[in-house]
């Protein structure tokens, strides 16, 4: 971090001594920091992230009560970061809540707030390639955030808890941070709940202690995971801890009142598991499992990481799915939310592959009959290219899910089973734990399909609008 200099003796500005002397002053070459980008000008959300820095690292500890009904959040977010250019000042998202104290690099720091944006200002300005720390103190009720779509994200209460949820924005409800898929991070986590109650997050729980009817159990996540896919899960929950046969790790909480109808669907976590990485390669984080709770107003799963969530007990399907956004979501990040048909197009091509392969319909017969009368399903099938959703609304709309699994199913067509296979197993190792975009999808399968012409899948079924001719 470099140190500027607050004051300087004054000479005539005039003369040679005086500019050397304001460009010591000015820390020797003259240059100040700017403030970094408030927002990163995702095609649909805008303001979502923030410009300037990496960041590398989230630790956050968090303190739950439930007060005569009201629930109130008190929390420590400290993010290690990266400064991608010289700053002098940064934004941090956070929608909603109360910040009591910012510091940088251990130091009191100006802050303010417009919207969803807390602007930091350093005492000093931080030099591009430098790692500093900000720690942000902050504490209230964490808001329910209504998306485009209408759906609710971000802190939704429970019967007995909260469900913390945040694709695509709502992680900003309960702490600071870069919220967007293009800034994946590591994570540790301390949560303090009432002693009947139980908390529960993402990577691996690393201990669990109860002092004066309160307690506190610490989670870490060792692989990158973009903020959307984090998740804080309270409320009264069984547990149940296993391993797939090859050692693999399985934590599964439970809400009481789904237990029965959830059990044996659970029970196929291993086998599933054993199936996707014959399809998709080596699973790319160090456990798996799920929770599910008992909300049914929130009307959605989510592939949070490592251990998605679901509002009620998921059939299979729905578990297939969920498990194949590990790889294809998690591990491969879209870099915008334009981008979000290679996380739900693959998802929802893994449907259609166990079908295949567990005595269902083929997805061949999948697709036949998505194109001959999916209209009567989904009535918005043609309405838009998977690719090109046509606002914030619509992006989790049939054409991302239905339409791109199609795209995969009409390149699998045109390269062939043994390609298509090497190239969806392929394409999660180049990017694994990173970000890529629709243009390193259509280039990675290119390259690894030379010779074949693939330009009518992208034209017609990628981006085209309306219903293509069938081929």
């Amino acid at each position: 971090m470099a140190t500027r200099s607050r004051s300087a003796r004054l000479v005539p500005a005039s003369t040679p001594m005086a500019l050397a002397l304001l460009l010591t002053a000015c820390g020797g070459t003259g240059v100040q920091g700017t403030p970094g980008g408030a927002g990163l000008r995702d095609p649909y959300f805008p303001k979502a992230g923030n410009g300037g820095y990496d960041v590398s690292h989230y630790d956050l500890t968090l303190a739950y009560t439930r007060d005569g009904g009201r629930p109130h959040l008190t929390g420590t977010a400290t993010i290690t970061a990266r400064a991608t250019q010289d700053l002098s000042a940064f934004d941090l998202d956070l929608k909603g809540m109360t910040v009591g104290k910012v510091t940088v690099d251990g130091t009191g720091a100006r802050w303010n707030r417009t919207g969803q944006e807390l602007t930091v200002r350093p005492r000093d300005d931080l030099d591009k390639g430098g790692t500093f720390r900000v720690t942000v103190r902050y504490s209230g009720t964490p808001e329910t955030i209504t998306d485009p779509d209408g759906s609710r994200e971000g802190w939704l209460p429970t019967s007995d808890g909260a469900l913390a949820l945040g694709e695509p924005t709502g992680s900003m409800a309960w702490f600071p941070g870069n919220h967007h898929p293009s800034d994946k991070a590591t994570y540790d986590l301390a949560v303090t709940v009432p002693q009947d109650l139980r908390a529960v997050s993402n990577g691996e729980p690393t201990g669990e202690t109860t002092t004066q009817g309160r307690t506190t159990s610490t989670w870490h996540t060792a692989e990158p995971m973009a903020s959307y896919v984090a998740t804080l899960a309270i409320g009264h929950y069984t547990v149940r801890r296993s391993s797939t046969p090859d050692g693999l790790p399985v934590y599964v909480a439970v809400d009481p009142a789904e237990d029965r109808a959830s059990r044996k669907v659970l029970a196929r976590i291993p086998e599933v598991m054993k199936w996707a990485e014959s399809v998709f390669g080596p699973y790319p984080f160090s456990s798996t499992g799920a929770v599910v709770d008992h909300a049914p107003d929130v009307g959605y799963a989510l592939e949070t990481q490592n251990r998605p969530v679901f509002p009620g007990a998921p059939d299979t399907a729905f578990l297939v799915h969920e498990l194949a956004h590990q790889w294809y979501g998690n591990s491969v990040t879209p870099k915008t939310w334009r981008d979000m048909w290679l996380n739900e197009g693959f998802a929802t091509y893994a449907e259609w592959l166990w079908s295949e392969d567990h005595g269902g319909d083929t997805a061949q017969q999948t697709f036949d009959a998505l194109y001959d009368d999916g209209e009567n399903t989904y009535e918005d099938l043609w309405s838009f290219p998977p690719a090109e959703p046509t606002s914030a609304a619509h992006l989790s709309d049939s054409p991302v899910y239905q339409r791109g699994a199609m795209v995969l199913h009409q390149i699998r067509r045109a390269v062939g089973d043994d390609t298509f296979r090497a190239i969806v197993r392929g394409w999660h190792t180049t990017h694994r734990h990173g970000n890529a975009d629709t243009a390193d999808f259509t280039a990675y399968v290119e390259k690894q399909a030379p010779g074949e012409d693939l330009d009518a899948i992208w034209a017609d079924w990628l981006y085209g609008e309306g219903k293509p001719a069938k081929r």
